[in-house]
């Protein structure tokens, strides 16, 4: 979960990677392949993507889940 700004961009970066990766495997695997080689980065992608939401639905202001608690 970010937690700044600086943790926002990274996570960000790292979704642009991963999505990167997978349109790759779609034209460089067999459909098999895809499947097994896709399922976890795309997995990774969504959890990553609900965190960016998380945070960016937050006021600068207010505190994570994490820090409240």
């Amino acid at each position: 979960m970010a937690r700044t700004d600086q943790e926002l961009k990274a996570t960000q970066e790292r979704i642009t990677y991963f999505e990167a990766l997978v349109a790759q495997f779609r034209v460089t695997t067999s459909p098999q392949e895809f499947k097994l080689m896709a399922g976890g980065f795309l997995h990774e992608i969504e959890k990553m993507d609900a965190e960016v939401m998380e945070y960016l639905g937050r006021h600068a202001t207010e505190a994570s889940p994490a820090e409240a608690a």
